[in-house]
């Protein structure tokens, strides 16, 4: 059965602005129906880095943050620490940044909760039983809000193609060692000349396959014994224990879904996805910078299923030319965008493991707004 998606293109009626129709689209995509008077509801959006401006206008989020407060509902805004080092890799840094690009209290109307704790420490292990993980690594807030609302920027990105609601939901909702494990398939290993033997790994390792050496203060990892958990990575104050990026496309993807599935494991009828295919630059919003848009902006898309939805958004790309003085202007109409932007990534990889998986289903109803 095809899954329902609501689309909300950028055409207002006179005295009727974008905002008002958000709160339409909201409505009639029933995002309403998962959330109860007193829920707490948590907004998983991505805050943007510092320097970033492709992340979504905090405006949208404050009518969807009243919408759900008109219910009854108890909203949040959340994201996890990243894993590489930049202005979001600790609570500290990561709420300074998020003020910054203008997701304070007094604009959105809702206190902002760093996902995984201060330093990426607080998660939930959540077994899965999948191709790639037994278990997950959740952010706690997300795991233990009553419902939970996905609000993404649509947007072409190096490592999955383009990035949507699965991505934002499962790598941006992943503890700081659980997005190492998605990014990675080989095992750490400790650079000895950084290496200042304080024992932190050690503290932190679920394994026991660190020992410190504190003749020389140095620490070793016993390869037999390490599960390639990624916390000694995330934890080490020397960045001694590199972080690993290197794994397959089809793979990340597949473990980007597999989160997807544990984090959506205790919200059976509590999730709903909106994606803002407006600015489509070709990266991440993680970078400190934003590429020129590769198409016009589409509009606003919402769904009860997130793998429906970026399908959808994809197609919707897809059927665009490629806008003059970006990165694809001189990509036709119907041409696969995301392939154009990065050969080497099977993007429909992330959809069809979603629909393998029982996340949702590709097939979809697009009804306008």
């Amino acid at each position: 059965m095809a899954a329902e998606v609501y689309w909300a293109d950028l055409r207002v009626a006179h005295g009727q602005g974008l905002l008002a129709k958000t709160e339409k689209l909201f409505v009639q995509a029933r995002l309403r129906e998962i959330v109860a008077p007193r829920d707490l509801v948590a907004f998983k959006i991505h805050f943007g880095e510092r320097g970033n401006t492709g992340y979504i206008r905090p405006q949208y989020i404050r009518r969807l943050v009243n919408l759900v407060k008109s219910i009854g509902g108890k909203p949040f805004l959340t994201d996890a620490n990243t894993l590489y080092v930049g202005s979001r890799a600790n609570a500290v840094d990561h709420l300074q940044t998020a003020i910054e690009n203008g997701f304070a209290y007094a604009v959105v109307d809702a206190p902002l909760i760093i996902a995984d704790g201060l330093t990426g420490k607080d998660f939930i292990n959540v077994p899965v039983q999948l191709k790639h993980f037994e278990e997950v690594k959740i952010s706690s807030a997300v795991y233990h809000a009553d419902a939970l609302l996905v609000v993404s920027h649509f947007k072409g990105h190096e490592a999955t193609g383009f990035g949507g609601a699965l991505k934002n939901l499962g790598m941006g909702s992943g503890s700081r060692s659980g997005k190492q494990m998605m990014h990675s398939d080989i095992l750490p290993e400790i650079n000895q000349e950084k290496c200042m033997g304080c024992g932190r790994c050690r503290k932190w390792c679920p394994a026991g396959a660190i020992k410190v050496n504190r003749k020389i203060f140095k620490a070793t990892i016993e390869a037999k014994k390490c599960i390639g958990c990624g916390e000694c990575t995330v934890t080490c104050p020397e960045q001694a224990i590199a972080i690993n990026w290197k794994t397959e496309p089809d793979i990340i993807q597949e473990k980007i879904v597999e989160y997807c599935s544990g984090i959506l494991q205790n919200k059976p009828g509590k999730a709903g996805f909106i994606n803002f295919v407006q600015n489509v630059s070709p990266e991440c919003d993680c970078y400190g910078w934003t590429d020129a848009s590769i198409v016009r902006d589409i509009g606003i898309l919402a769904s009860l299923d997130p793998v429906a939805l970026d399908q959808a958004c994809v197609d919707l790309v897809n059927k665009e030319r490629g806008l003059p003085d970006s990165r694809l202007a001189a990509s036709p109409e119907g041409e696969d965008k995301f392939k154009a932007l990065w050969p080497a990534i099977d993007w429909q990889r992330q959809l069809k493991y979603g629909e393998e998986i029982g996340l949702g289903t590709r097939k979809y109803q697009l009804i306008r707004v």
